[in-house]
């Protein structure tokens, strides 16, 4: 074993980095080392099943740590994705691929899992190939993750009835339900009281060996949980991230998980590489080719269609589709499985394994040259204005709350410079005499040139929040100490830039709310002085209010008690003026 860990290490020191320095990313490098070193060429790698089995490690880390990424809250902001994109993919392309194998005189069973199987894409591919471009926080980044999400729930059910549709006993029974409440359970439960005291415990120790050997307890404890209770060891991992994700240690267990995680998903790739069936494709390279095609153009049209249909527009449709029409690793699963259970023979299973390994093979390319494509198509990026005058005031952001800023500064004499990331919008707005330059905030040295070392006040008026929140981290940096007013675009963002330290903020909609809401109790009847009253007590008890549920941000059901009693205590408070004014006129 040690000597064929030498070979694949050995294998990815020289392949990968030329891979990189030809610009073909990382996963293709390993792939294709795999192949090289693998039974189909050289030979010298024969253990393929032995490699698999540690390289699944590699996926398992890989989801422990994008669960870590992933807050409930922020889960549930995406359940549409998930099951809107995610459930229209699964059941349109596992109903057409499935339905072609069911014709092909396939049972219907066995038709099942090949639609599932062919309808599934590599979490493990997409996710790297994505990171890789800095993408995972893009549109097709959140696409492509919600898509893959629910693509693995969609696989552990059937991978469980798979006893089932082979109409054997000891299909899904009690006893394997009693083992998924069990599992729900113990992550839970352990998530919440036994998981964060013992992170406190061994961090107390200030040992950063025996941290590590907790991060990879923490996990594989999880993983074999799950597939103790009959699900994939993957899944088990991704729900004990997301279980700590609110923590504090969240960030010291990404740190020391991401080396491991690195390493075993190359060794992941590699042993798909070495697991190609090359004389399967030698003795039949039409068939193979047709099936490659046929599967891998049928699946982008659909992409392409649902991410259309989604409301995605631009470049986000088609890059979605292409980084998504890869075959995915659940698919040798449950192909596996399929055959063990005689639900699909032996030559079908295989010859589809084989398709499913070519499809990621290629797809590493297939992105590259996309890529490259769309680099060739997209017009040279324009380079940032020079900004030759400084002003006390710089506005950073020239959308509707930096422009209303802007007319009053400038009806005062005041002036300002300001900086948008939109190059159509600076055109526009510079028509009416707006002195607006164009730049990317995110860059120091922009900044520095539009003077915001020595500016008497910056404005902060972008509206995305990611932006936003990297502009602020670098303005609180680079310029320590600059005066600075900050737009917000919701509560969250509120406590994202609190967090930095930054004070003076102000959410978007809340005064024109107010202003509103005010209006409209006039117009109910209410008399005027009353509701400006009753308004301007809102607005004290909502800012307090605001203050008080910074603390309690990541505690979901302590934020939603919190908002019903402050509610309560409104209510009676407005009760207590009504009665207090009723006095007064008896009187």
């Amino acid at each position: 074993m040690l000597t064929e860990l030498a070979l694949l290490l050995a294998a990815a020191v020289f392949v990968v980095p030329l891979f990189r320095r030809l610009g073909l990313g990382a996963v293709l490098g390993y792939l294709l080392a795999g192949l090289l070193i693998g039974p189909s060429l050289l030979g010298l790698v024969d253990d393929v099943e032995r490699i698999s089995a540690l390289s699944e490690l590699g996926v398992v880390l890989l989801l422990f740590v994008i669960g870590l990424e992933l807050a409930p809250a922020r889960l549930w902001v995406m359940r549409r994705a998930v099951f809107g994109l995610g459930g229209a993919q699964v059941l349109s392309t596992a109903l057409l691929f499935g339905g072609v194998a069911w014709w092909l005189s396939i049972p219907w069973q066995g038709a099942l899992v090949v639609g599932t199987a062919l309808a599934l894409s590599s979490t493990a591919l997409v996710i790297q190939s994505l990171a890789e471009r800095k993408q995972l926080a893009s549109e097709v980044g959140r696409d492509a993750f919600a898509v893959l999400l629910m693509q693995d729930l969609s696989a552990i059910p059937l991978m469980s009835l798979m006893p089932a549709l082979a109409g054997q006993a000891g299909g899904f029974d009690a006893w394997h339900a009693l083992r998924l409440l069990v599992l729900v359970g113990a992550l839970l439960l352990g998530g919440r009281y036994l998981l964060r005291p013992l992170l406190r415990y061994v961090a107390q120790a200030r040992s950063s060996e025996v941290f590590t050997a907790s991060a990879l307890l923490v996990v594989t404890a999880a993983a074999l949980l799950a597939e103790w209770a009959g699900l994939s060891m993957s899944l088990g991992a991704f729900l004990a991230g997301v279980l700590l994700s609110g923590s504090e240690y969240r960030h010291a267990l990404e740190a020391d998980i991401n080396p491991f995680k690195g390493l075993l998903l190359g060794l992941f790739f590699m042993a798909v590489g070495m697991g190609v069936r090359l004389d399967l494709i030698v003795a039949a390279p039409l068939l193979v080719c047709t099936l490659l095609l046929a599967w891998m153009a049928g699946k982008y049209l659909l992409l392409l269609l649902l991410s259309f249909a989604a409301g995605r527009r631009g470049a986000t449709p088609w890059r979605f589709a292409l980084m998504m029409m890869v075959g995915g690793e659940f698919a040798f699963v449950l192909l596996a499985l399929a055959r063990s259970h005689q639900l699909l023979q032996a030559a079908a299973a295989e010859l589809l394994t084989v398709v499913v390994t070519l499809s990621m093979l290629l797809s590493p390319v297939l992105v590259v040259l996309a890529e490259k494509a769309a680099a060739l198509r997209r017009p040279p990026e324009r380079p940032a204005d020079t900004i030759d005058e400084r002003t006390p005031v710089l506005i950073i952001g020239f959308g509707r709350v930096g422009q209303i800023v802007a007319r009053l500064l400038q009806a005062h004499g005041l002036p300002f410079t300001a900086i948008d990331i939109d190059a159509g919008h600076i055109e526009f707005v510079r028509r009416f005499g707006n002195r607006v330059y164009y730049g990317d905030a995110r860059n120091a040295e922009l900044l520095r040139t539009a003077g915001a070392a020595d500016a008497s006040l910056i404005v902060l008026a972008i509206g995305k929040v990611d932006v936003s929140l990297e502009v602020a981290r670098l303005i609180r940096d680079a310029f320590p100490g600059r005066p600075l007013l900050a737009r917000a675009r919701n509560r969250q963002h509120v406590y994202q830039l609190w967090q930095l330290g930054i004070e003076q903020l102000w959410r978007e909609t809340f005064a024109s709310s107010l202003e509103m809401a005010e209006a409209a109790l006039v117009r109910l009847g209410v008399a005027p002085e009353r509701a400006r009253q009753n308004v301007g007590r809102f607005r004290e008890r909502d800012e307090a209010l605001l203050r008080q549920q910074a603390e309690l941000s990541r505690d979901e059901a302590a934020l939603a008690q919190s908002s019903r009693q402050a509610l309560a205590e409104l209510q009676a408070l407005f009760e207590q003026a009504s009665a207090s004014e009723g006095r007064e006129r008896e009187r």
